[in-house]
């Protein structure tokens, strides 16, 4: 684009403002959500200031009430304005001359009609061709700013202000590298998360780019992932600086620092043919946009042109034999001004930032580039010095990226977008060898409802659907929308169809609640359809595809529902619904549902001691549903605490029942799964169903696994007191299965071990492993004063084993089988004539 075009033909017309009494976090809130720089400071329609990005590392995160103060304290002022008709060269010149990041564009009244960035005028300098021929190395900074991740916000911030950067790296505890940046800070104001450490608010992943990449593709990478930095790494991943749009325009200042250079020694050559020549090359130089200084070898300055006046306020005759300390601000030391002569008779070049002074006495901070300027024998000629200007590329790419990736109606991720991410989560899934699902959402009869009722009125019901949709998603999933009435959801690193389906039913639930826009209520169906990578398809195009066939084919079958894509996979869902809700009925008539009871004898007199309760379940259709299959069922299908009420009431319900016709009960034992068993009121639960069938303690004890204890050692021994308070006994489940540790062992309040059938199935086989396996679980029951019990017995030769060992309690189908209750009173309890329960 033209350098002398208008500013208003690049301005943003969209200007944000506040009243000078808006809290801080306030006007900080509004600039989050409009992704602005800047925010405008009225009263009465006057500006007054300017609050920017960089305001906000001057905010005192420590301060719980720095957010609430006024703006108009925290504002920068006045406001600096450019008339409409400045051209983009004249407006390049004054961002650096005056040191401003923004400018308030006026009309001819002096009416403010826009506001213009250094952003926009960076994109319209037309830096591609450089970009195209430059590596990240060339232009990267070559120190990024590192900070622990322990770090709190206050201090980064303050941190930040001081090092005077934009972006600083975040080293967070778990070895991940995190970034922090100006905008975050803005984010910060508005939600005010509190001092906090910054590792917690760090952006993560941080973006990586190699060091011999181009520029081209490290400007893409930063607009396709709307972040502003790229970490460099080298050639063995290390990071070793950062890069952004702004150090993206300083390289490119300095490749026309090279060029500059150049014309230079060309003028130089030139001078000793012709003097024309000479004054060619001081018009091309006085056209440019930058200052430019040149002086002789003893730093006398020779020639400036105009852009060195408009930015200063010398005129050349007013500079010209003096040298440029003419210009010194006072601020920089002695060290300062000799480290940079070291590098120009070092390297020849010096390039920095520095403070200068106007002719009025204004302060002002330049990027500054001096170059010595040498002859054909290496002895110092010139020096020339250059003033650049450098931006952040920051809201025209932001909003050319919006309209190229984002649906303008309800700002979901449109299908270009959707088609990368799902790009990149297929190879992710592939290198981590997961799942993903794509969910193909169609609304039914919106055609009908958006006829009947205008497309305002539809547009405002896409965006609820949209709302609804989000809201019922996991924070990495994507849902988009494909156009019309039509959404995809990404969904990624999945685990398990049941997985799935679950988000599945949460989206179809979501669009069918009641709908209320301009005082009309109805309801929405959608179908959905659902496709699996790498079980359907392997590429992004064939799961769209697929799982649009799955939608049609929800909509075929009644809609209002959702269809996965492989027919096996939707009769195994239908199978496990139609178990959910025939566990559902069968804790409500208790159909097929019941418990079963296994004698536990004492080995020696073979005295009953007590019995383990086993959940059978055989439905007439679907048939016998393995006990640990009904607990899974369960826990799916939210029907946990239904089935432990029904387990409890049962199992209380029958050593009542045996209690008031004078069977004399005796202790029964029931399996805990994991869930169950972390469950924190199961303990009160348990007194709670003892105390209302008014029985005596010790007549229910509980068996957990052994690894559901070892996961959670510590936690497991309180919860294990509690029931033990009960006066049950507690059992340790198929003990010797979990690699327990003893030091663990010896802290659990538990009070039997039940070594596991697998063991005691081979005593009789001649391995001489599981003899003595079951001999050292003896020794250490005896040692603990634990009982010990043998799960599985089947044979006499086993329970001689046994009997060697000092096993104390046998359970099997040698002493008994698993029975109905009414069998299990008939066969053991009516022939007992002791029928005290054990103490547990």
């Amino acid at each position: 684009m033209s350098q002398e075009l208008p500013i208003e033909r690049i301005m943003q017309t969209g200007l944000l403002t506040c009243e000078p009494d808006t809290p801080l976090w306030m006007a900080a809130e509004r600039m989050a959500a409009r992704q602005c720089s800047s925010v405008i400071v009225v009263k009465a329609g006057q500006p007054l200031g300017i609050w920017t990005e960089r305001d906000a590392l001057a905010v005192n995160f420590s301060d719980p009430d720095a957010g609430r103060l006024p703006i108009s304290q925290a504002m920068s002022q006045p406001v600096a304005s450019l008339h409409r008709t400045t051209t983009i060269s004249e407006a390049a010149l004054r961002f650096g001359a005056e040191r401003r990041r923004h400018f308030l564009v006026v009309d001819d009244g002096g009416t403010p009609v826009g506001i213009l960035s250094q952003t926009d005028v960076a994109l319209n300098q037309g830096l591609e061709p450089y970009l195209r021929l430059r590596e990240v190395q060339a232009a990267m900074r070559q120190r990024a700013l590192v900070l622990e991740g322990t770090q709190l916000l206050a201090q980064a911030a303050r941190s930040m202000r001081l090092s005077e950067c934009d972006a600083v790296v975040v080293k967070c505890a778990d070895g991940e590298l995190g970034i922090l940046t100006e905008r975050d800070l803005v984010r910060f104001v508005a939600r005010h998360p509190g001092n906090m450490p910054i590792e917690g608010l760090a952006s993560r992943p941080l973006l990586t780019v190699h060091q011999n990449d181009t520029l081209i593709a490290a400007r893409d990478l930063l607009m396709n992932h709307r972040v502003r930095h790229l970490a460099v790494l080298d050639e063995v991943d290390e990071v070793i600086g950062l890069l952004g749009f702004r150090d993206m325009l300083a390289g490119a200042e300095h490749l026309y620092m090279q060029d500059l250079r150049n014309a230079l020694e060309q003028r130089d050559r030139a001078l000793a043919q012709s003097r024309e020549n000479l004054q060619l090359a001081e018009r091309i130089i006085d056209a440019s946009l930058d200052g430019i200084i040149i002086t002789d070898p003893s730093n006398r300055i020779e020639f400036v042109n105009r852009a060195f006046t408009h930015m200063t306020g010398y005129t050349a005759e007013e500079v010209i034999g003096k040298t440029p300390e003419i210009l010194s601000s006072g601020r920089h030391d002695a060290a300062f001004y000799r480290q940079m002569w070291d590098s120009l008779k070092r390297s020849g070049y010096w390039r920095g930032e520095i403070w200068n002074r106007r002719k009025s006495g204004e302060l002002f901070l330049e990027l500054l580039t001096i170059t010595a300027i040498s002859d054909e024998s290496g002895a110092v000629t010139h020096y020339a010095a250059l003033f650049s200007d450098i931006t952040h590329l920051r809201e025209n790419e932001e909003r050319i990226r919006k309209l190229a990736y984002y649906d303008a109606l309800t700002g979901l991720p449109n299908r270009r977008l959707l088609e990368d991410r799902l790009e990149l989560a297929i190879r992710h899934a592939h290198r981590n060898q997961t799942r993903l699902a794509v969910i193909f959402v169609d609304l039914d009869h919106f055609k009908e409802v958006n006829d009947a009722l205008g497309h305002a009125f539809g547009d405002e019901l896409l965006v609820m659907m949209a709302e609804r949709l989000q809201l019922r998603l996991r924070e990495d999933d994507t849902l988009a929308r494909l156009g019309g009435d039509e959404f995809l959801v990404l969904l990624p690193d999945l685990e398990e169809v049941d997985e799935i389906t679950r988000i599945a039913r949460r989206l179809v639930e979501a669009v069918r609640e009641p709908c209320v826009i301009e005082g009309q209520e109805f309801r929405l169906g959608c179908s959905l359809g659902i496709s699996l990578y790498p079980d359907d398809a392997s590429t992004a195009e064939s799961l769209v595809h697929n799982a649009d066939v799955a939608m049609y084919r929800a909509k075929q079958e009644g809609r209002n529902g959702y269809r996965l894509y492989r027919n096996e996979m939707n009769l195994q869902e239908d199978r496990q619904r139609a178990l959910e809700t025939a566990l559902r009925d069968a804790f409500i008539s208790g159909e097929g549902l019941q418990l079963h009871y296994q004698p536990v004898f004492e080995r020696e007199g073979e005295r009953l001691y007590g019995a383990e309760a086993l959940l059978r379940w055989h439905h007439p259709l679907l048939g016998s549903v393995p006990p640990a299959d009904v607990v899974t069922l369960a826990e799916r299908a939210g029907l946990l605490p239904q089935l432990d009420e029904f387990i409890l009431e049962q199992i209380c319900g029958q050593l009542a029942a045996w209690g008031a016709v004078g069977a004399g009960p005796v202790p029964i034992s029931i399996n805990l799964s994991a869930r169950q068993f972390w469950q924190h009121d199961l303990p009160v639960r348990v007194a709670t169903k003892l105390k209302e069938h008014k029985l005596q303690p010790g007549l229910l004890g509980f068996e957990i696994s052994e690894r559901t204890l070892l996961d959670k050692p510590h936690q497991a021994a309180v919860v294990l007191k509690r029931l033990r308070r009960l006066g049950g006994l507690v059992a340790i489940n198929d003990f010797g299965t979990g690699y327990a540790s003893l030091g663990y062992l010896q802290e659990l309040p538990v009070s039997m071990l039940k070594i596991d059938r697998r063991f005691v199935q081979r005593l009789d086989s001649g391995q001489r492993g599981s003899a003595a396996i079951v001999a050292a679980v003896a020794g250490m029951a005896r040692e603990m004063e634990l009982r010990l019990a043998a799960v599985g017995v089947e044979t006499e030769a086993q329970r001689e084993i046994l009997a060697r060992h000092g096993v104390e309690l046998i359970q099997g189908y040698l002493t008994g089988q698993p029975v109905p209750a009414d069998v299990f009173a008939s066969r053991y309890l009516d022939s007992r004539s002791d029928v005290t329960p054990q103490d547990a």
